[in-house]
């Protein structure tokens, strides 16, 4: 429809949009989030649990808003340890907020971090996890539906951060009625971010937290 003349230049541009849908120096999420981590890739024979190889760890920060799901925070982390999960959520979410998790001993530093931290052990209770946790669960399915079936799966790990800030950016909007303003407020952010040309964009990334 755009005449471009390449599917690179057609990606390329889609690439470029992406970086620009993280505004700087957003606000973080506040009140009660429930924050857990999923796995994006296909099933690997004897990995349970959190074990993985070649799938990549994306951590999710879901807000509660009444029942339903405020706004959410993605980023794909190196591990499962406090290392990686703490940091996350210092960027995701402000101090003094109640942040809901699991038993994870991953989590464990977030009450001296100065969150009020909630914990459900989900193994020793009666109640499956994506019903004590409802929001982060709904959020990884919504994800991994939206990766497989819009992008058919084909996504490599060191372009995943900015397919998971296009899905974050979709997300937090999906209630809005104008979608001309949607728009131009990512035109807004595009010519706010640095520029960022096609050989950088291939490059490998850097870090898995960046």
């Amino acid at each position: 429809m755009l005449g471009l003349g390449s599917y690179e230049t057609a990606w390329t541009w889609l690439h470029k949009l992406r970086r620009a849908m993280v505004r700087p120096g957003r606000d973080c999420l506040t009140g009660t989030v429930e924050v857990d981590e999923t796995y994006v890739g296909g099933p690997e024979e004897g990995k349970r649990g959190r074990e993985t190889e070649t799938k990549a760890i994306v951590a999710v920060a879901a807000e509660k808003s009444g029942r339903g799901v405020g706004r959410i925070r993605l980023r794909r982390i190196e591990d499962v340890s406090g290392d990686s999960l703490l940091p996350f959520v210092q960027g995701a979410v402000v101090p003094g907020s109640v942040v809901h998790t699991d038993g994870w001993n991953g989590y464990s530093g977030l009450a001296a971090a100065g969150y009020k931290h909630r914990v459900t052990v989900i193994k020793s209770g009666a109640e499956p996890a994506h019903e004590v946790m409802p929001r982060v669960h709904m959020i990884a399915s919504l994800l991994k539906r939206w990766l497989i079936g819009t992008h058919q799966g084909g996504i490599q790990h060191q372009h995943l951060d900015y397919y998971l800030d296009e899905f974050t950016f979709r997300f937090n909007r999906r209630r809005s009625q104008a979608r001309g303003l949607l728009f131009h407020r990512l035109a807004q952010q595009a010519v706010a971010v640095p520029p960022v040309p096609y050989h950088m964009i291939v490059a490998p990334h850097p870090d898995v937290l960046g």
